[in-house]
């Protein structure tokens, strides 16, 4: 029990004492006596609750309670206290949020907070530079300052998983990139990059490998034609030799041509151009075709399994490209006598080609960036096998061009397994 809820008690039994005296001194009786001493009671309880209210009504939070004694002093002095904590927390999380105001204004990157209904709540000076909020729209969806269609989209399909580049609503000249994180209950943080000169930079570098790809192509037809009409034309048993090498290097870099051409298309031409159905069966039978006169080099095995009647949506020279690529890799890196697999079968949600050997196999720290151009986990191999190192990099343009991926697993040793997974068509 508190001290002032004993005070308080002791003051009713006091009073309760003296009301009994009264009764015996005076006329009055008992009850009325104690119905006066209760009155009076009451009347300084309301009158302490007018010295709370009046004190909690004013502005000033620093002033000191008012003196009071028993339980209205301790309630008096509590409130006081919380009151002190209070405004002290209040203080330290406006700190809290000063700092960070502070530290999202120093970023070069927008920042922009939405509440739970993607309404506008907080954004940073980068983020007004950079989409040309005010003060006023606070409040607003953010849909209303960024309509791009591929941003709505983004936004309301909830998969945040990768970040999005658009044109900015802004400055024509400027390249914007999006990423969406959801916190709290179903706030979304968005945090905007400038990317206008990765942007350029890859644009540049695109249509440096396509000009020059273009450019290089006649005259390496015109080479290879002359080494042709010269080794045909040849008596001199010394030259036999030197031409036969460069025939084989300018096919290569003929080879190399062709293959940076097909990337640079996959990756500056919106998918979906001539897209229809692909019968899969007669596509990988005509791919075997292909790869068992590339493998009776090495006398390997080549085998095809696959389900009927599956199709997909889809361009079919790419597709024809991407299995191609994977089969001609397997034969490469396979032994002679080696076994290719080539096997085709769907589940309930998913098309499946995988290509499988029984090769050297792939050290796992390789894995991640098989699809790298011109990345190669033995560059020794190059003059062995005549590869361009691209093939794995077209296959992965052509899978991103037609919503599918590309999983890859092998063990050193005992060979590897690419696997296409594509969706099923709708």
């Amino acid at each position: 029990m508190s001290q002032g809820l004993k005070t308080e008690l002791k003051r009713l039994g006091i009073i309760a004492a003296l009301c009994v005296l009264l009764s015996w001194f005076t006329p009055w009786s008992l009850v009325s006596v104690l119905f006066v001493g209760i009155g009076l009671y009451l009347g300084v309880m309301l009158w302490q609750i007018w010295r709370l209210n009046k004190w909690l009504a004013r502005i000033n939070e620093e002033e000191q309670p008012p003196e009071a004694s028993g339980i209205w002093g301790e309630a008096f002095d509590n409130i006081y206290h919380l009151q002190r904590r209070q405004a002290q927390e209040k203080a330290n999380l406006q700190a809290v949020i000063n700092r960070v105001q502070e530290t999202t204004s120093a970023l070069k990157d927008g920042i922009i907070l939405l509440d739970w209904r993607g309404h506008l709540d907080f954004w940073n000076p980068a983020a007004q530079r950079l989409l040309g909020f005010h003060a006023k729209d606070q409040g607003l969806s953010v849909i209303h300052f960024i309509r791009h269609p591929g941003f709505v989209s983004y936004f309301e399909d909830g998969d945040y998983s990768e970040p999005l580049e658009l044109p900015s609503p802004r400055f024509a000249s400027k390249q914007l990139q999006f990423q969406i994180t959801r916190f709290g209950k179903n706030e979304r943080l968005i945090v905007v990059r400038d990317v206008t000169q990765l942007h350029n930079l890859e644009q540049m570098r695109q249509d440096f490998v396509a000009n020059v790809s273009h450019e290089l192509r006649t005259p390496l037809t015109v080479i290879n034609g002359y080494l042709e009409t010269m080794a045909d034309n040849n008596t001199a048993a010394a030259w036999r030799k030197p031409l036969q090498q460069m025939q084989l290097q300018a096919q290569r870099m003929s080879l190399l041509i062709s293959d940076l051409i097909m990337l640079s298309r996959l990756e500056t031409t919106e998918p979906g151009y001539n897209q229809h159905d692909i019968p899969l069966t007669p596509l990988l039978t005509a791919v075997r075709t292909e790869a068992v006169v590339l493998g009776n080099e090495k006398s390997q095995t080549i085998i095809l399994e696959s389900e009927p009647d599956l199709h997909l949506r889809g361009t079919e020279k790419e597709i024809h490209s991407a299995f191609s690529n994977l089969v001609t890799n397997a034969i490469k890196y396979t032994p002679e006598y080696g076994k290719i697999v080539m096997r085709l079968w769907r589940d309930d949600e998913h098309i499946y080609f995988s290509v499988s050997d029984n090769g050297p196999g792939i050290e796992q720290k390789h894995l991640s960036r098989l699809t790298e151009r011109f990345y190669r986990v033995d560059p020794s191999r190059n003059s062995s096998t005549g590869g361009t190192g691209l093939g794995l990099a077209i296959v992965k343009h052509v899978l991103l061009r037609h919503d599918a991926e590309l999983k890859v697993t092998s063990e050193v040793g005992k060979g590897s397994v690419f696997t296409c997974v594509f969706p099923l068509p709708s």
